[in-house]
């Protein structure tokens, strides 16, 4: 799965050699500028470089895929393209005879518009942290095993709604439901009421996307996984968790997680990431089925930082997490079902065993009962008004870090 990073020359760029987006990362994106059209465009330092002009004059047989209003042509394209496109835009950002074609076709990040970078088809959640699990079994089901007994046999997850996964930076509005009173002492016949959510949190998740369909009946094996995965996003999974306490028994989220789901408008590619692989935690009690083993290093060395309120309030560590995507997207197709280009799974919330490693504030508040404080006041979970950022960092391949693109969303009432 892993290759042996070589860091590439420096590059010519001002500002970016040893920043997040050194040539050693070359995100993905789409973007637009005032009255033009959507196009792909891959970003260096503060710098974000139109593909489809630098490709058109530099005669690229794959130029077209760049001039389009999503990163799905490109992601369909499969890994010898992809490798091949790596390899020619590291060239072109590290050769100064190439500074002339290319700099007219850069521009500053905070000029232009970052739009959702590809299509989602399906979408999918895991629950794939321990951590997260355990926390939440132990609130949920205190006189009982944190997890349930398929936990640690095969990736839970479910299907979410795709429609409403939105770019980083798009406001959500608090969802409305049925949500029972936590307060309430009729067990025995609960009666809900219909209101804006009052549990509205967030879920620090991080996202992979699906380059290289699979056909129905054919499974995607472990070993397979960066033959179809494209690449990486931030993800934030908003959840109404009192809707999602009313409705989920017995057949799991519905209405508390489908009204939004962020994502970075950057896609880092899998390339990028050779020299954050890492051995997951362990999964020898019980042993996993023969179609869930995996070779080498499978769990990814990603640092999490979640920001309420421009402060810092969890750091949650994506190497902790007990399944490997290359795990879940094997189970997601054990059965035949397909993917398609632009399929998008999400890890589940990324939890640590410390306390400011947990990252829901479900966790960090206990279920409301432990509340935290933040600029001087208690919290337990999203008031309106509240901006979250994601913040991601990995190893790179020039021995520093790069920057996974954030997710950032404002909370606005209910309508």
């Amino acid at each position: 799965m892993t290759t042996t990073p070589h860091p590439a020359a420096p590059t010519w760029v001002p500002g970016a050699a040893g920043s997040g987006f050194d040539v050693d990362h070359l995100p993905f994106g789409v973007f637009a500028r005032s009255g033009e059209h959507p196009r792909v465009a891959v970003r260096i330092g503060d710098q974000v470089l139109d593909l489809s002009i630098v490709a058109a004059a530099d005669m690229v047989d794959t130029h077209a895929l760049f001039d389009q209003p999503t990163l799905n042509p490109f992601m369909a394209a499969g890994p010898t393209v992809w490798a091949s496109t790596r390899a020619w835009i590291t060239g072109l950002l590290t050769d100064r005879t190439e500074r002339d074609l290319v700099e007219p076709a850069l521009s500053h990040v905070d000029s232009v518009r970052m739009l959702m970078p590809f299509t989602v088809g399906d979408y999918v959640d895991f629950y794939a942290s321990e951590h997260h699990a355990s926390n939440v079994g132990r609130m949920f089901r205190p006189d009982s095993e944190p997890l349930l007994p398929n936990w640690k046999n095969l990736p839970v997850g479910y299907h979410g709604r795709s429609g409403t996964v939105v770019v980083s930076g798009t406001d959500v509005v608090r969802p409305c439901g049925q949500r029972v009173s936590t307060g309430s002492t009729d067990a025995a016949a609960p009666r809900p009421t219909y209101g804006p959510s009052a549990r509205l949190d967030i879920e620090a998740e991080l996202g992979f996307v699906v380059g290289v369909p699979s056909a129905m009946g054919e499974r995607v094996s472990t070993a397979d996984f960066a033959r179809h995965t494209f690449g990486v996003v931030g993800l934030n999974d908003w959840s109404a968790r009192d809707i999602q306490a009313w409705e989920y028994v017995p057949l799991g989220p519905f209405l508390g997680k489908s009204f939004a789901t962020s994502i970075s408008a950057w896609v880092t590619p899998l390339a990028a990431l050779d020299a954050a692989w890492t051995d997951l935690p362990g999964q020898d009690d019980p042993e996993v089925l023969d179609y869930l083993r995996v070779d080498g290093p499978a769990g990814l060395d990603i640092d999490v930082e979640v920001v309420l309120e421009g402060e810092v309030i969890a750091r949650p560590p994506y190497r902790t997490m007990y399944w490997s995507p290359a795990q879940m997207l094997a189970h997601t197709t054990v059965n035949g079902a397909s993917v398609r280009t632009g399929d998008l799974w999400g890890s589940g919330t990324v939890s640590g065993p410390d306390h400011d490693q947990r990252g829901s504030l479900l966790e960090l508040s206990w279920g409301g009962k432990e509340p935290f404080t933040l600029a001087g006041r208690e919290r337990t979970f999203l008031e309106d008004g509240d901006e979250v950022t994601l913040r991601y960092s990995a190893p790179g391949a020039g021995g520093g870090r790069i920057t996974l693109g954030e997710v950032t969303g404002r909370i606005l009432p209910a309508r």
